[in-house]
């Protein structure tokens, strides 16, 4: 546990988060981090050491190395179904069980939400399990094996890559605009886990303050603040909001 973490909420976030009819959340890495997951940053082990993400996760180098790519992703693919979700990922589900609105914009690709049992998630970055054309852009549910690394589009016989948003990437274009229709219309807005720097996604933060929601910002890199309507709490999501659950919806 976080020395600077107290499971004593504050009064005004109880209540607000209680009242609250309409809830959008923004998660990063920090959640799924607490599962035991590397963040896409993290320096990977063995054969994959000596790769940086920013040189991988881009279009130019699928096309310059596309089985090189394929099975870097593949490594992560794997990482990710060895891990559970953890308590943050299923206090979310709780909150979600509470509230008429609730929209949960994750920047993970890790799928742990909807393992968690979320059910109104917006993939920002798209997700890891799914595999697409990369001429195409059309995602498929199945393709023929024939050991060829990257497999191929049984469509057009382009090659298949992970349906991830890579450097130099657009959003997809419905998945934002449903995250910002969320945040604008929100009243209380979470931020989990995320550093806030990485744009487009953290704008939707300060849509939502602009607008008039409570913002709650709950991270190990912030510095524990009450202030009005903005509250940051520094400390571990898988202890924050299970006791911010446990206060507003006491058993």
């Amino acid at each position: 546990m976080s020395e600077t973490f107290s499971p004593t909420m504050p009064l005004g976030l109880v209540e607000a988060l209680h009242n609250a009819r309409r809830i959008a959340v923004l998660t990063g890495a920090g959640i799924s981090a607490e599962s035991g997951l590397p963040t896409f940053r993290d320096p990977m082990t063995g054969l994959w050491a000596s790769y940086r993400p920013e040189e991988l996760a881009t279009p130019q180098a699928f096309r310059r190395n596309p089985r090189l790519v394929w099975e870097w992703y593949a490594k992560r693919r794997e990482m990710a179904a060895q891990v559970a979700p953890n308590a943050a990922h299923l206090a979310l589900v709780e909150i979600e069980r509470h509230v008429p609105a609730f929209t949960l914009i994750t920047q993970n690709v890790d799928g742990l939400h909807q393992r968690a049992g979320s059910h109104n998630v917006v993939e920002l970055h798209g997700n890891i399990a799914r595999t697409k054309c990369f001429d195409e852009d059309v995602v498929l549910d199945s393709w023929e094996g024939t050991g060829e690394v990257p497999p191929r589009c049984p469509r057009c016989g382009g090659m298949l890559r992970p349906d991830v948003v890579w450097f130099g990437e657009q959003l997809p274009e419905q998945a934002f605009q449903t995250a910002i229709e969320a945040a604008a219309n929100c009243d209380l807005f979470f931020s989990i886990g995320t550093s806030g720097i990485v744009e487009p996604a953290a704008s939707l933060t300060q849509l939502a303050r602009h607008m008039g929601a409570t913002i709650v910002i709950i991270n190990l890199e912030v510095a524990r603040l009450v202030e009005g309507k903005l509250y940051h709490l520094n400390g571990p999501a898988g202890k924050i909001l299970p006791a911010l659950v446990r206060a507003a919806w006491p058993q």
